[in-house]
């Protein structure tokens, strides 16, 4: 959702030109043409007035110095921005726009659609406390992690932000309703609010001394201001919030359907997930036990398998399989160090066989800031569609420092060796730094800016398998059955999704599915339990993503015959930017783009 801020108006005399251009009977599709894209244009240009820090983070630096009005009248102007936005893209004669017009304007009002949606009836607004946490988080790191401006400057634009942090915090806590908070988001708020200090001090501080000695001491001042909101921030959720936090985490069928519906923007309904989902399941589990033979075969060469094994078998053998891979463990403080290795070895495979074009854009592996840990291990953090020359970070969290003994052997165990190179292989090459540098190139802002979840991260499962089937590691029957592990992961993320939001799924069937059906270590699927509580639709984007790339694939395959290869394919199925799958099925085939 977009986050709105206050005294927003849509440029009244440009959309007039709008309505005219698109008032006459004998306007040109060529007309049409321009007049979506200066409405499309105009839409970029007012994200800056729709939520200065997402503006700052897709690289529109013009309200660096603004932090977000969270409060009712913001809400209510951006609400009408959104309404005439709808009225003018409705204007518009779909018939009359180009392929790839049409393909930004369904994009586009689904976007639309969606936030007006989230706004009037999902309301996170008011029971989300973690939204205003990453935008406060954001607002600071945004300025400071890349260096698309003199450090002084953005400085300066950070002083701006932290005098604001009162005024912001304070709206958000006007916004939110305690007694609609379920009581998981009030236990995440309350771990990842230091998190903003901890921005302040260890990426703030040590740089002031570029600034002049009248500018340190307004960004002192602002520095005070901002780490006694925050503090106050933090006495409020622990001592009203947490103690009042009534609210269900599971937001039921007829908002989960509808966020679903809008998140993947697929012809695939819910039903329809579960039940691809749970043949998939059977399928690779089946699978593992194929490899797991081998690799027992190994240990115990004088093995004879049984023609039909019962579950509880296949079960055993790869669960023995798996202890082989655990043996091979990173140290608990050498994750990033192992994923950079990692990453540079996927760059050199993926050159080597000329899978698809290695693009040349920055990427650098960090540790996961404090205010964005709880949810995920592990994410891409690319550069803004504006800032294409900055770095794209690959963040890693690292272990939290309360955990047992036991809970850290149990986190490496399913973060070993191999996993941490398929994991690299998600995040990094030819996952989603890759696809996300190649497809940023793609000349629409727009399309950049409103990419899709579900072909993001189903390239990113797609990556991982389709290295594997390419060669990669080939000589370790270890690698194979991790990678395959790691594709029943998205889909047992995929069965839980709609099974705990919709079904009421138990924390204990969960886990059972995660720890048995999909055979994860208890860190691993607690932590997934608690995303997927915060996270309600999100997680079927990987399963469904994969889904529709390789029926993609597939269809590309066949249609093109001997001329295809993995490079051609891949290079032009990530040159449409990264729309959802359906669109660059049309535009790959040359068939007709799916209409609402």
């Amino acid at each position: 959702m977009l986050n709105p801020t206050a005294g927003t108006t849509v440029n009244r005399a440009f959309l007039s030109v709008v309505f005219l251009i698109l008032g006459s009977a004998a306007a040109a599709a060529t007309a049409t043409d321009q007049a979506f894209r200066n409405l499309a244009d105009e839409y970029i240009s007012d994200l800056t007035n729709f939520s200065p820090v997402s503006a700052t983070l897709i690289g529109d630096h013009s309200a660096d110095h603004e932090l977000d009005s969270v409060d009712a009248a913001a809400r209510a102007q951006s609400r009408k921005l959104l309404v005439e936005y709808m009225t003018a893209l409705h204007a518009l004669d779909m018939d009359e726009l180009s392929r790839a017009n049409l393909v930004d304007a369904e994009i586009l009002m689904n976007r639309l659609e969606s936030d007006l949606w989230s706004m009037d009836e999902l309301q996170e607004w008011a029971w989300n406390p973690l939204y205003y946490i990453s935008l406060s988080g954001n607002a600071i790191y945004g300025l400071v992690a890349r260096d698309f401006a003199p450090l002084a400057d953005r400085l300066r634009n950070a002083t701006s932000r932290l005098s604001q942090m009162p005024r912001f915090l304070e709206q958000s806590r006007a916004s939110i309703q305690p007694e609609r908070v379920p009581k998981i988001y009030a236990e995440t708020a309350v771990r990842q609010n230091p998190g903003v200090a901890s921005i302040i001090d260890t990426m703030i501080v040590p740089e002031m001394g570029v600034l002049s000695a009248a500018d340190q001491n307004r960004l002192n001042t602002a520095i005070e201001a901002a780490k006694q909101a925050v503090a106050d921030h933090q006495t409020w959720l622990e001592e009203e919030l947490l103690p009042r936090a009534a609210g269900d985490f599971r937001i039921g069928a007829e908002l989960y359907d509808a966020k679903l519906a809008f998140a993947l923007n697929s012809p695939l309904s819910r039903k329809e997930i579960a039940a691809r989902a749970e043949r998939e399941y059977e399928a690779v589990r089946n699978d593992m036990y194929a490899v797991a033979k081998s690799v027992y075969l190994e240990k115990h060469p004088h093995t004879a398998f049984p023609d039909d094994p019962d579950e509880s078998y296949k079960q055993a053998i790869i669960r023995a399989a798996l202890e082989e891979a655990y043996r091979k463990l990173p140290p608990s403080n050498g994750i990033v160090e192992l994923a950079k290795q990692q990453l540079q070895q996927a760059i050199d495979f993926v050159i080597e066989k000329d899978i698809v074009t290695m693009p040349d854009e920055p990427v650098e592996i960090i540790i996961m800031p404090e205010f964005q840990r709880g949810v995920t291990v592990a994410y891409l953090d690319p550069s803004g569609p504006l800032d294409r020359d900055q770095a794209s970070f690959y963040a890693v969290a690292p272990l939290p420092t309360d955990w047992t003994e036991e809970q850290v052997q149990s986190f490496l165990r399913e973060y070993n060796w191999y996993s941490i190179q398929d994991l690299t292989l998600h995040e990094g090459v030819p996952g989603h730094y890759l696809q996300i540098a190649l497809s940023n190139r793609y000349p629409s802002t727009l399309r950049s800016v409103l990419w899709s979840g579900p072909f993001v991260e189903g390239w990113g499962v797609y990556a991982e398998q389709m290295m594997i089937a390419a060669g990669y590691l080939d000589h370790d029957p270890l690698m194979k059955l991790i990678n395959l592990k790691w594709y029943l992961r998205s889909i047992t993320n995929a069965i839980i999704d709609a099974a705990i939001h919709v079904d009421g799924m138990t924390r204990d069937s969960a886990m059972n599915l995660m720890i048995e059906g999909g055979f994860q270590e208890e860190r691993e699927a607690a932590g997934k339990w608690v995303r997927a509580q915060l996270s309600s639709a999100q997680l079927s984007t990987y399963f469904v993503g994969y889904q529709e790339h390789i029926e993609m694939r597939a269809a590309v395959q066949a249609a093109w015959g001997e001329e295809f290869t993995l490079r051609r394919y891949h290079d032009q199925a990530l040159s449409y930017g990264s729309p959802p799958v359906k669109y660059v099925r049309a535009l790959m085939l040359n068939e007709a783009i799916p209409r609402r």
